[in-house]
């Protein structure tokens, strides 16, 4: 029996969004020309490379060894699923920062190298070109979200379910039975958001990257998977630290536990330089049982908070 290709579905950055300008003439180019192209032109034609360890070792000859190890990893995947993962039939959704989707198409073609429409794509604008191209038939569709829906990374893959809820055609399904708590926990989570400052008073800040704040940032595996997202990201200038802050949302101790853990770990691996640590803050309306034994062994590393709830009518 033939073996049945899965579609697979990937998110990618056409160009650095601060960069309006040459983002703008970029996208222009790719709508009308069918492409989408990935950066790295220091490392020259990579499309006869065969293997990932021989990449990497040239990114590192290229761009030093000084480069941490997990920027390392981040983007010699993405080089290697540009030309060895993506295959026609393929989805790819274009990204403008990271709350904007400005174009939906299906890969047709294999990835190719070309300078010089690399600069003809920026239009000569910059000699920050992206030479690495990929045939895509694209459909115009724009979609724009109140929080972030993507990483900063420039490529990554998402699962289907995912893609599906972007576009409108399902609803998370990562709804807990308790849905009267994840709803009031859902509300809580934009008004902690929206009041960070006087909540916590200047001890943390949000973190924020290209421009949006750390609410519902997308976490990224180590093979270039979205794997889930932190409700909140923020930072604690006194010690240098990241805070991954998740609300219980009617979850079970054990999975919340689980996942701050893992979102931390996460973290420390990706976005922690030297010198600086990461955190944990659970924020729930009970504490139970199975929640304070699940922390006691992480208390130095995981906080817990309560938040009440005051309801009064008046005349």
């Amino acid at each position: 029996m033939d073996k049945v290709e899965m579609k697979r579905y990937w998110v990618i950055a056409p160009y650095d969004s601060t960069k309006s300008q040459i983002f703008e003439r970029v996208w222009e180019y790719d709508s009308a020309n069918g492409t989408i192209a990935l950066g790295w032109i220091e490392l020259g034609d990579i499309s006869e490379i065969e293997e990932k360890s021989e990449l990497e070792s040239l990114y590192k000859e290229i761009y030093g060894n000084a480069v941490a190890q997990s920027v390392v990893t981040r983007d010699v995947n993405a080089l290697w699923a540009f030309y060895h993962e993506i295959s026609p039939g393929d989805v790819v959704i274009a990204r403008r920062g990271t709350k904007r989707i400005i174009g939906i198409g299906t890969v047709i073609g294999p990835p190719f190298y070309n300078e010089e429409r690399g600069r003809e794509r920026v239009a000569h604008l910059t000699e920050d070109f992206y030479s690495r191209f990929m045939p895509v038939d694209w459909e115009k569709k724009e979609l724009e979200f109140d929080r972030i829906v993507f990483s900063f990374y420039t490529i990554y893959e998402i699962p289907e379910e995912k893609y599906l809820a972007l576009i409108g055609e399902t609803e998370d399904s990562d709804i807990p039975e308790h849905t009267a708590e994840f709803a009031l926990e859902k509300h809580l989570e934009d008004f902690i958001v929206k009041n960070f400052e006087s909540i916590f008073q200047g001890r943390l800040e949000l973190y924020e990257d290209e421009g949006s704040v750390g609410q519902q940032y997308p976490v990224i595996g180590s093979e270039g998977m979205e794997i889930g997202y932190i409700d909140i990201l923020a930072r604690e200038p006194c010690t240098n630290s990241y805070v991954v802050i998740e609300l219980k949302k009617g979850r079970e101790s054990d999975r919340v536990v689980g996942q701050i853990l893992r979102y931390m770990g996460w973290v420390s691996g990706n976005l922690c330089q030297a010198g600086e640590s990461v955190k944990g803050l659970i924020i729930c309306r009970e504490l139970d049982e199975r929640l304070v034994y699940a922390l006691k062994m992480v208390q130095d590393m995981i906080a817990v908070k309560r938040y009440i709830v005051d309801f009064q009518l008046a005349d």
